[in-house]
């Protein structure tokens, strides 16, 4: 028995196996077996419906016992509504007067109101926020009602309510609801009211200048001031010490260059407070506003060259754009353009894609154009880019006195009689340090030259080599583009205006609305360009089929009869039309032969008065010899007999 017992005791002891389990011989037995589910493979899950959960209301019964009973869907709605309103109350102190200053708005702001019903719904709305507008004025609701009653109250009212904001300006400035009540009583309050605004500005200037909402205020403010109160705010981001002291503020110098002079401010120190100050609002990308763009063109001024480098390449591309339509921007722009790299030029000219028509009905922008077109080198990105923009609406910018400019600086560049000594100013502008590398640069390449060639002054030579090489080395971009391109100006011309097309579209444009444009006062200067061919006749060798149907259309249009009961005037009597044809008869001596063939020869005489009289007169002084002898034999009989009168300094000197 001990023997049976040790021998089983030695036998490994086998696990013991679920009946349940498969007993498939294939099966390894080393998987665990898996439990049979009670539920039915095939069968799907129910999912278990849980009711929402009901409210109920208590009702007495007749015993007196309370009873809950189910509330209705509208009664649901109510309890809901009401705990909602109970949970504002408790979260907003001045919520129910809000409620109440609604109701009252939707009174006061309705436009057929009679004006003394709105005046005594505003002076109720006055009375109850009386003590409590600097409370309220941040909510999104009563900002809304005290708007419209600075809008429509009386003065007295306005005052009242400029009191109690006044010592609560700066902590509105940069609320996104309040910042709305502020410009409105700007708008509205008296120039008194608008220095006791700008007064607790003072230290603050350059903080609201960085923040989204505080900026918004600042340009209001810096547009409604006068000069004195301009150059307050703008002080104030040159230096610490006008900063700190108010008397150094208040001077009549307005350029930065002549403020450092009077003072004698350290150049260096104020240019690095301005980059702090500069730094952070174009890092958050703050440029639409006018006293940026004032504070970035009087910094270009006095910054060295490498910060100024850095300034550009910071502004070049999508920034660039919303900052051109002001006039400080648009200078901006120009300096961009004329003094970035190619890299930095790509990106501006990319930056106005989709945007070209719009920025050339500007103003200023305009102006972008213009030095774009005269500058950038690469013709096929400003072709691409600019030049298919301005084809699709062409006859709409020959129309517009700021949308033509392009068109025209293309066709007489730089011509005073479309841009106004300002505009040619702000053409002309440049950076000085970098215009000042730019002239070191070249002389350092000469002494570099004569090096080579006179090793007799070795000292010299050696030493301007030297600081070529450094200089050289730093700034190769900028050296290439300081004075515009390396391209020739003629040949990047002519690359935009006939390699792409637009001459053609536009001399196709002018021929079909020929009437149109010498009527208009701003088309017929574009139709004269295109009728002469361009500055230095740029489009007559590829195009001249096309200015002769263009002379064509122009002469039909002169040769119509002239009938008295017609209400629009003959373009030969009408005022602009009329003097664009006496220009184009002493300036092409080919429309010249085309018009007096095709219009006046042998009908001289019933246009011998009125404006028409100075049309037919050019053709004596015309640089054709056979138009000029031609007219001068049929208009000499009329001479005599006194009918066409010539001015008195252009009368023939053998004339009795």
């Amino acid at each position: 028995m001990a023997a049976k017992k040790q021998e089983s005791n030695s036998k490994p002891k086998k696990r013991n196996r679920n009946p349940d389990a498969n007993t498939n011989p294939d099966s390894s037995s080393s998987k665990k077996p898996k439990l049979v589910s009670s539920k039915p493979e095939n069968k799907p899950v129910e999912k278990v419906f849980k009711p929402f959960k009901k409210t109920f209301g208590k009702v007495k019964s007749q015993s007196g016992e309370e009873k809950k009973t189910p509330l209705s869907k509208r009664e649901r709605r109510i309890h809901a509504k009401e705990l909602t309103e109970a949970r504002k109350k408790r979260r907003k102190q001045h919520y129910t007067l809000e409620q109440e200053l609604a109701r009252l708005w939707e009174k006061m702001r309705q436009r057929n109101i009679a004006k003394e019903e709105r005046s005594k719904i505003i002076t109720e709305a006055i009375q109850k926020m009386k003590g409590k507008i600097p409370e309220i004025a941040s909510s999104h609701v009563s900002s809304r009602v005290l708007q419209t009653c600075v809008k429509y109250c009386s003065q007295a009212e306005r005052d009242a309510v400029f009191d109690e904001l006044k010592p609560h300006f700066l902590t509105f400035a940069s609320n996104k609801y309040a910042i709305h009540l502020v410009t409105k009583m700007l708008d509205n309050g008296s120039k008194k009211q608008l220095a006791e605004f700008i007064s607790p500005l003072r230290g603050h200037v350059a903080s609201l200048l960085r923040h989204t909402v505080g900026s918004v205020v600042i340009e209001h403010a810096y547009q409604l001031g006068n000069a004195t109160q301009k150059q307050e705010l703008l002080m104030e981001l040159y230096s610490t010490e006008l900063q700190l002291f108010k008397d150094l503020a208040s001077m009549k110098e307005s350029r930065l260059v002549d403020v450092i002079s009077k003072l004698n401010l350290q150049k260096g120190s104020v240019s690095r407070y301005m980059a702090s100050v500069i730094q952070p609002i174009l890092e958050k990308g703050i440029v639409d506003h006018t006293i940026i763009h004032k504070v970035l063109i009087e910094y270009l001024s006095i910054a060295d060259k490498t910060s100024a480098a850095e300034i550009i390449q910071q502004l070049s591309g999508p920034l660039l754009v919303r900052m051109i339509h002001t006039r400080d921007g648009s200078r901006i722009g120009i300096l961009c353009v004329k003094h970035g790299s190619a890299k930095e030029r790509k990106k501006i000219v990319k930056g106005l894609k989709g945007t070209v028509g719009k920025t050339a009905h500007f103003q200023y922008g305009s102006l972008v154009l213009a030095c774009i077109v005269s500058t950038v080198d690469d013709t096929k990105l400003v072709a691409k880019t600019v030049i298919r923009e301005l084809q699709t609406i062409l006859k709409e910018l020959v129309l517009d006195k700021n949308g033509r400019r392009p068109l025209l600086q293309l066709l007489n560049p730089n011509c005073t009689r479309y841009f106004s000594p300002d505009e040619m100013a702000s053409l002309r502008l440049s950076i000085s340090s970098l215009n000042a590398m730019q002239g070191e640069l070249e002389v350092n390449h000469e002494t570099k030259s004569l090096k080579d060639k006179e090793s007799s002054d070795k000292d010299n030579s050696g030493r301007d080599f030297t600081m070529a090489e450094a200089d050289g080395s730093a700034s190769s971009e900028t050296l290439q583009l300081v004075e515009g391109g390396k391209k020739d100006p003629s040949i990047r011309r002519q690359e935009l205006l006939v390699g792409s097309g637009l001459a053609k579209n536009l001399i196709d444009m002018c021929t079909e609305n020929a009437e149109e444009l010498l009527r208009s006062n701003f088309g017929k200067e574009v139709l004269y360009e295109a009728a002469t061919g361009g500055s230095g006749g740029i489009l007559q060798q590829t195009l001249g089929d096309k200015l002769n149907a263009l002379h064509e259309a122009i002469a039909s249009v002169a040769a119509e009869s002239k009938s008295e009961g017609s209400e629009k005037e003959h373009v030969l009597e009408n005022f602009h039309s009329s003097r664009t044809i006496r220009k184009l008869v002493l300036d092409n001596p080919t429309f010249a032969a085309t018009l007096w063939k095709k219009a006046l020869s042998g009908k001289c005489e019933q246009w011998a008065q009125g404006h028409s009289s100075k049309v037919i007169c050019a053709f004596l002084e015309s640089s054709d010899a056979m138009v000029s002898k031609l007219a001068r034999e049929e208009l000499q009989p009329l001479i005599n007999r006194g009918i066409l009168k010539l001015p008195e300094k252009k009368q023939p000197a053998n004339e009795g």
